[in-house]
């Protein structure tokens, strides 16, 4: 049964939650000390009622429920509180029981001493008088300020606050007894031991027969105060922080902003006061990143964590990557109330990471695909192309004489015509196509949806013509010709190497046919296969001693004596028989192995004449032809210093024989190689003299022994009106005062010609075929004997 006199105090916040108890509410109530905090005032009432009307009203009479399961009538007084700024600070709620409406047991109650409730109330109760003394309290201020009552009789209460707190205590004091005003204020208090407590104290005037004192309560707030530097620093790290954070809160479908960071400001753009209250979808970048969005929406509709990262818009219309974090925030009863987002600016790794992967798959020279990403574009053209019953086209193009351009304009003339193909080839293709870059002047295209044959031949003509305009550099034109090779799917090849290696195959054949566009055939696979073999056999010549020089001797046009020799390979194949140059050396240097030919060539010359010289044949030079490949590598005048010197030869025994158009297609190197050929002690010959278009005034700056006619020259002597181009050749050799030779005489009225119009040297089959070594040394033997 519930004490019709009994009468409890408590403290609430503004959510009418209980924030403060004590052992009588918990008798009256059956709610314990610890269970009743944060629960709310109405569960009390047997009644419905709200608790804004019920703070608007102040209280009043109720339907309550008691410990035990009872219920009666009680009288419920709301109280407002304040803290020391005098803003309003959570309520003191009172319950007086009701036991009918007797009046006795009113005054009964009214009648309780003061003295038997103040210490039923949660927190420190005092009574202070005007002068600021002590005339009241409860044991909870003796626990607090470790005081005895008659040091608490005797204290000021200005000297439990802090120095710094007095003026505004003082001027509290001053307002309840002169103004009837109640405070409130929050303090710091130290008791004799140095336990610091903070309170938040207050009081309001209260008229008794003797006078007016202040009556007033202390709440220790050290939970409070620890939630609010917990909070304090919880937002500190939110300014703080790099990364953007969004807190939503949900409202039916939408989720609105309660709080943006500096970070959220900083990487959107948009200030708080203009994203508090909206959707965060206001800055969404609505054709972009659909699948990652409905993501989101999928998890907001859900109330569950989700991580995406997607495009948004700035305020100024700029688009950013945002790796978006989504977190739910549930209440105490487990309901998502709010999201917590935290988003990245990830705008500069997404494009170094995309200026990464270009660069893995790029170019760098032209910025078109590399082979990396044309072998994943074909197969994935190849892929598609099965799926649909389509066909797909691989088109490999070699620049025509690219070698020469770069020899002759240089390299930064070819690297601008690179770059200049390259655009070409994207601008005639498709978005759909791919344009690569193969490796140095080579490109591969794959072009995709072929519906025929003929659609195919027409885009490839049309990619051809767009080569053919020369390309303008440092005041020349460069003129541009390519070989185009082309195999299509799935007529040529299933697979995206297969196809590669036709369109190779058909580019071979066009270069071999003077250029143009050729389409890959059963039977250029036979004679890739054969190509192969060659060059596997070509590997394995030097190694089985398969290889042979020789020596066709030059004569003197007037005395008839041997001048010197010109050194001829021959290679003794194990099942074609003796095949000449031309049969091999093109292979060779396309395999790369011309290089290491040559060295031996040069070595096997090198030997010939120390073995004549040993002989006493010492006024018979020997030339040797090399190529371009050769005398560009590095090292190559070094490695003929070190032949001479190691075979004891003089200045002039042995002689490089160069085509005059070599060396007049890059007029710097002739120059360069010229000189250094002098220094080293090798002379320089020039073959195919008159052959292309001569440049006399650089002829003039070459350091040059002889030049050769060329071979068609010397071939239309015999022919009307033939035999003009030789004389004036060889008038043009005497005027540079340069040795003149006649080679591949044939016939007798070639060598009567050449030498009646003063060539100074002949060399043909008319005087000798070429000969082994042992077969010149008997030659010589005899003409030098008899």
């Amino acid at each position: 049964m519930i004490d019709p006199s009994a009468q409890v105090s408590f403290l609430l916040d503004d959510e009418g939650k209980v924030t403060g108890w004590n052992p009588a509410a918990s008798s009256m109530f059956g709610w314990t000390i610890d269970s009743a905090p944060g629960r709310f005032l109405t569960d009390l009432l047997a009644s419905s009622a709200r608790w804004d009307s019920l703070a608007s009203s102040g209280g009043g009479r109720m339907h309550m429920r008691f410990a035990g399961g009872s219920e009666g009538n009680a009288t419920l007084t709301l109280t407002r509180q304040y803290d020391g700024r005098g803003e309003p600070l959570g309520w003191s709620a009172s319950v007086i029981v009701a036991a009918g409406d007797s009046a006795c047991e009113s005054e009964r109650v009214g009648h309780t001493p003061l003295s038997e409730v103040v210490d039923l109330l949660p927190g420190t109760f005092y009574a202070i008088n005007r002068a600021g003394r002590f005339v009241l309290w409860n044991h909870n201020l003796e626990r607090l300020t470790e005081l005895t009552p008659d040091e608490l009789g005797a204290a000021q209460v200005m000297d439990m606050f802090e120095p710094h707190e007095r003026a505004g205590a003082l001027e509290n004091i001053r307002r309840v007894f002169e103004e009837g005003a109640e405070v409130s204020m929050e303090m710091n208090y130290v008791s004799r031991s140095g336990r610091e407590t903070p309170m938040l104290v207050g009081g309001a005037r209260v008229a008794c027969q003797c006078g007016d004192y202040l009556f007033g309560m202390g709440i220790d707030i050290s939970k409070r105060r620890n939630k609010e530097r917990q909070l304090m620093l919880s937002e500190r790290a939110l300014h703080a922080a790099s990364n953007g954070v969004v807190i939503t809160r949900c409202v039916g479908r939408d989720n609105l902003i309660e709080y943006v960071n500096p970070a959220f400001e900083r990487i959107a753009g948009y200030p708080a006061a203009e994203a508090l209250g909206r959707d965060p979808r206001f800055m969404a970048a609505h054709d972009f990143d659909v699948h990652e969005r409905s993501q989101v929406r999928q998890a907001i509709i859900e109330r569950r964590a989700v991580n995406v990262v997607f495009r948004n818009q700035r305020k100024n219309g700029e688009l950013f990557w945002n790796d978006l974090r989504i977190t739910p925030v549930r209440d105490e009863h487990g309901e998502v109330t709010h999201f917590i987002g935290i988003l990245q600016d990830v705008t500069a790794i997404k494009e170094r990471t995309a200026h990464l992967e270009h660069e893995v798959n790029h170019d760098p020279l032209t910025g078109l695909a590399n082979r990396t990403l044309l072998w994943d574009r074909l197969d994935h053209a190849v892929h598609l192309a099965h799926r649909h019953g389509s066909m797909v086209a691989t088109v490999l193009i070699d620049l025509d004489n690219f070698k020469a351009i770069n020899d002759t304009f240089g390299h930064e003339a070819g690297d601008e015509v690179l770059k200049v193909v390259a655009r070409r080839l994207q601008s005639a293709v498709r978005e759909s196509d791919t344009v690569a870059r193969m490796s140095g002047d080579e490109f591969v295209l794959v072009l995709v949806d072929q519906p025929s044959v003929r659609f195919t031949l027409r885009m490839v003509e049309r990619l051809r013509s767009s080569m053919t305009m020369p390309v303008a550099f440092g005041g020349n034109e460069i003129p541009v010709g390519a070989s185009l090779g082309v195999a299509l799917y799935p007529h040529d090849g299933l697979g995206p190497a297969e196809l590669v290696r036709g369109a190779d195959m058909a580019m071979y054949h066009a270069k071999s046919n003077g250029g143009g566009v050729h389409f890959f055939s059963p039977e250029m696979r036979s004679a890739d296969e054969r190509r192969a073999a060659l060059a596997s056999s070509i590997r394995g010549a030097l190694d089985h001693d398969e290889l042979f020089l020789l020596f066709q001797p030059r004569m003197d046009a007037r005395s008839g004596r041997v001048a010197g020799f010109e050194a001829l390979l021959r290679w003794r194949h194990p099942e074609h028989g003796v095949m000449l140059p031309a049969s091999f050396l093109a292979e060779a240097e396309e395999t790369g192995q011309m290089v290491e030919i040559g060295n031996w060539v040069l070595d096997q010359a090198c030997a010939f004449l120390q073995q004549l010289r040993e002989l006493g044949y010492t006024g018979l030079p020997v030339s040797v032809n090399v190529s371009h490949r050769e005398y560009s590598q590095f090292g190559f005048i070094a490695g003929l210093a070190a032949r001479v010197q190691r075979h004891g030869l003089p200045p002039g025994a042995l002689e490089i024989e160069i085509p005059e158009a070599d060396l007049i297609r890059n007029p710097g190197l002739g120059r360069d190689l010229s000189a250094q050929l002098r220094e080293v002690g090798v002379a320089l010959s020039l073959d195919e003299f008159g052959k292309g278009i001569s440049d006399l005034s650089f002829l003039q700056q070459l350091s040059v022994r002889q030049v050769k006619l060329s071979k068609a020259a010397v071939r239309d002597i015999a022919r009307d009106g033939g035999s003009q181009l030789a004389k004036t050749l060889i008038d043009i050799g005497h005027n540079l005062e340069l040795a003149v030779v006649g080679e591949a005489v044939e016939n007798e009225a070639q060598a009567t010609f050449l030498t009646s119009h003063g060539c100074d040297q002949l060399q043909g089959q008319w005087f000798s075929a070429p000969l082994p070594a042992d077969e010149v040394r008997r030659m010589l033997d005899q003409r030098y004997h008899a």
